[in-house]
């Protein structure tokens, strides 16, 4: 654990940052309200992350003597704002610990970061002092959220192409369909495919433009969509068995496996992109 130096303008904990220039902290980019002498503790206990900080050092370093105020009372709100921020509990602490009758230690690991700004585009992990965050849930390092972002658009305008596609070819389909089912069975597959590309149509325009407006409560909404965005991608994950006379059997098995595991990773991409900060 990097011990944090005063003039390190950044530190990162897990998924959460603290910008002293900015007087802000953030999680997975989202800004937090935390202001003012919670900010101030938090930014204390940062500096000694592992130590022991007192009361009576709390008190010295952000109470002067000649401010007339109720203390404790004061500190133990702004400690349970910082707690409220991070989603901690006195009872089972992962990063803000109470030493009865002493004092409070940051108990999680601590990194002092270079300003993304500041960052060479090249190569990030030369630069002294940079850790690359872990998302909380996935455990895996976060990218750029164009990134994600990008990706998770990339895949709806597939889908659009899929849905009109079909449609405009909708006779050609009925007649490959007609080759291998029963007439109920093409009228069936017909039917199924224009009414799941009429759903599918306004629901992928609904999620492109939510991703390029960066709506933030897009990962709220995605996730309660998700079952049914599943439901809807398995049944065009057999699209490509409409295609086995031009691409073989195995190339429409390969392509149909694919889309099967499409929607898992639309999913991984929102919970990327739009991590969920706690209320305050």
């Amino acid at each position: 654990m990097a011990v944090p130096q005063p003039n390190h303008r950044v530190v990162r904990f897990g998924v959460f940052e603290l910008d002293r220039q900015a007087g802000e902290l953030r999680k997975s980019g989202l800004r937090l309200r935390l202001q003012g002498q919670p900010f101030q503790v938090l930014t204390l206990l940062l500096d000694r992350a592992g130590e022991v900080v007192t009361r009576d050092q709390l008190q010295q370093q952000l109470w002067p003597s000649d401010t007339f105020v109720d203390f404790d009372h004061s500190l133990n709100t702004a400690i349970n704002k910082v707690r409220e921020a991070l989603g901690d509990s006195a009872s089972s602490p992962r990063y803000v610990e109470t030493l009865a009758r002493r004092g409070y230690r940051f108990i999680a690991s601590v990194e002092a970061e270079v300003p993304p700004d500041e960052i060479p585009p090249a190569a990030p992990e030369a630069v002294p002092g940079y850790a690359v965050p872990l998302h909380p849930e996935l455990e895996v390092p976060i990218p750029r959220r164009t990134l994600t972002r990008g990706l998770f658009a990339l895949i709806q305008i597939m889908y659009l192409c899929f849905y009109l596609a079909a449609l405009f070819r909708l006779p050609a389909v009925q007649g490959v369909a007609d080759s291998f089912l029963p007439n109920w069975g093409a009228v069936s597959l017909t039917a199924t495919i224009m009414v799941t590309a009429g759903i599918g149509i306004p629901l992928r325009l609904y999620l492109l433009s939510a991703v390029g407006f960066d709506y933030q409560r897009l990962g709220e909404k995605f996730l309660r969509m998700f079952p049914f965005v599943l439901g809807l991608d398995q049944l065009w994950a057999v699209a490509p068995f409409l295609l086995a006379g031009q691409i073989g059997l195995g190339g429409a098995f390969a392509a149909s496996a694919a889309l099967l595991y499409l929607p898992f990773s639309e999913r991984t991409l929102v919970r990327m992109a739009y991590a969920r900060a706690p209320s305050a």
